[in-house]
């Protein structure tokens, strides 16, 4: 396969320990007592549950992922779901809410990819956000990061680890690739999710495992060549999941992560797909970033149609930590949407949410 790349990497220290990293940890011991002191701090408390999707790296981990699921299994039962973030990439500072003509330029990339599934609120001030979102009627509101962000009090607070890279050397920036100690991090969690194969090593936290799986409309590819390009945290798990699907992946292209697409690296992928006689594919956060989510030339959800293809599976299976189930977690399809419980989270959770403790449950996602 051949791969271009203008990926930024991650310092190679971040990836295990050593002399530099020890250097660094008086600085890394800096930046967790100035986390802590901004945690310390009483965030708002939303009259409707929030649930936040976090990681305690620096980096893509698939918070987005585990956001749009969640979205879109609440919206399935009737609930009105709102999103929150940052918008990071965007120059609308927020509060705003993402409405129809607005630019990954103006909002971020991921914000467009939320705002499909449900109302998506951008900005800084998570509890300012919340606040709109509510007054606008939302019943659930969603986190895609912030667990570092101490605005707004989380009802529901789920830890996502990227299987591939894990928490890398263990230390906090600059030292490793930690925004945080793990520790404090996972103690406002009360569950970790697991994406992709790998081992993080022993949690404080029950562990579901998931994998990022294409969607059935991978198989008009099947067999196809395409030049893959995408600008994610992680591009090569794009990458690897089309080829295990069976897709021919002639070339590869990986852009850094919020990538600001311009005409000409689109007329550089589409001029190299032409030269190996490939069909360019991307996800869907690229074609919103390049707000081009019907063209045919750039082909969104690894369909190589239109933008309104169904998404890639994002499948939970049961990994609980010493074999111990995920309380409130079970297969209840047709479980009404209980009265939330603040004192019991994952039991509220687990009654709203069709996840299955005796086997896996697949779940759709509107992204890798």
């Amino acid at each position: 396969m051949m791969a271009m790349s203008v990926t930024l990497h991650p310092p190679g220290f971040w990836r295990r320990d050593g002399v530099v990293p020890r250097l660094l940890s008086p600085l890394a011991a800096i930046t967790a007592a100035v986390t802590a002191w901004r945690l310390a701090r009483a965030g708002w408390q939303a009259p409707v549950p929030v649930i936040c999707c976090g990681n305690v790296t620096v980096g893509g981990a698939g918070k987005t992922t585990l956001a749009l699921d969640l979205g879109e299994r609440f919206a399935a039962r009737g609930r009105a779901v709102h999103f929150l973030l940052r918008g990071y990439g965007g120059s609308v500072r927020g509060p705003h809410r993402v409405e129809t003509g607005d630019t990954a330029a103006q909002v971020g990339d991921e914000a467009l990819l939320l705002a499909a599934v449900a109302p998506a609120w951008i900005g800084a001030d998570r509890a300012a956000s919340a606040r709109g979102a509510v007054a606008a009627g939302a019943q659930v509101l969603v986190m895609d990061d912030g667990l570092q962000n101490p605005g707004l009090r989380k009802d529901l607070s789920l830890l996502v680890v990227d299987g591939a890279s894990g928490f890398g050397n263990g230390r906090v920036l600059p030292a490793g690739p930690l925004r945080e100690p793990l520790t404090a991090g996972a103690s406002r969690c009360q569950a970790a999710i697991l994406i992709g194969p790998g081992c993080v090593g022993p949690l404080p936290l029950p562990v579901l495992r998931a994998s990022l799986r294409p969607g059935p409309e991978i198989s008009a590819w099947i067999g196809r060549r395409a030049l893959a390009f995408a600008g994610i945290a992680r591009p090569e798990k794009f990458f690897a999941m089309l080829a295990d699907a069976g897709v021919i992946v002639a070339g590869a292209v990986a852009f850094p992560d919020h990538h600001a697409f311009t005409e000409q690296d689109l007329r550089r992928v589409f001029g190299e797909a032409e030269r190996l006689g490939a069909a360019p594919l991307t996800t869907p956060k690229l074609c919103a970033s390049t707000n081009r989510p019907g063209r045919s030339t750039a082909p969104s959800r690894a369909t190589g149609r239109h933008g309104n293809a169904r998404p890639s599976h994002l499948w939970l299976v049961d990994n609980y930590r010493n074999g111990k189930a995920f309380e409130g977690f079970e297969l209840l399809d047709q479980a009404p949407y209980p009265q939330w419980d603040h004192r019991h989270p994952a039991r509220s959770l687990g009654q709203a949410l069709p996840i299955s403790r005796h086997g896996s449950q697949h779940c759709c996602i509107a992204g890798a």
